[in-house]
Order: structure tokens, then C-alpha cells, then sequence
């Protein structure tokens, strides 16, 4: 059984990470803290997805990001409501 309860990406899907840091940091803050191409030159979240899934030193930049940032990142989504 695949049980990871103390994992905080247990459960949260690479989409919903790219999409919570590119709406809160936004694309060129993103990119700056980031440097890869899929943040810098026409980003998108589905160009992004495809270049982090082929990239595992990339992926988990990202995921370290999500997870350094995810509490400022919910307590601005429940200001935003």
C-alpha cells in the first residue's frame, strides 16, 4: 500500500502545483526564481508540465518551491476569497 500520510505532496498533483505558484508569484517572478526555459520564455502550464515530468532536477526545484511556499500561498488564497 502506497501510504504516505507525513508527505506533504502526498495527494497534490504537479498541475495544482504549477498553477498555485504561477497565480501567486506569477510567471517572471517565477522564472527568476527558477531559471528554466518553461518559465521564462512563453510560459504556460501545459508547456510546463510536459518539460517538469522529463525532468526530475527541475521537478523537484519546483516541489521545493511549493513546499517553502505553501503556507504564504494558502493564507493569500483565503484573503483573496
Amino acid at each position: 500500500m502506497d501510504n504516505q500520510p507525513n508527505n506533504p505532496l502526498h495527494g497534490v498533483k504537479l498541475q495544482k502545483i504549477v498553477e498555485q505558484l504561477a497565480e501567486y508569484y506569477g510567471w517572471r517572478e517565477l522564472g527568476r526564481r527558477i531559471p528554466i526555459n518553461c518559465f521564462n520564455s512563453d510560459p504556460s502550464v501545459k508547456s510546463s508540465l510536459k518539460f517538469l515530468r522529463r525532468t526530475p532536477w527541475a521537478r523537484d526545484k519546483v516541489e521545493q518551491l511549493y513546499l517553502d511556499s505553501i503556507d504564504r500561498i494558502n493564507e493569500w488564497n483565503q484573503q483573496q476569497k
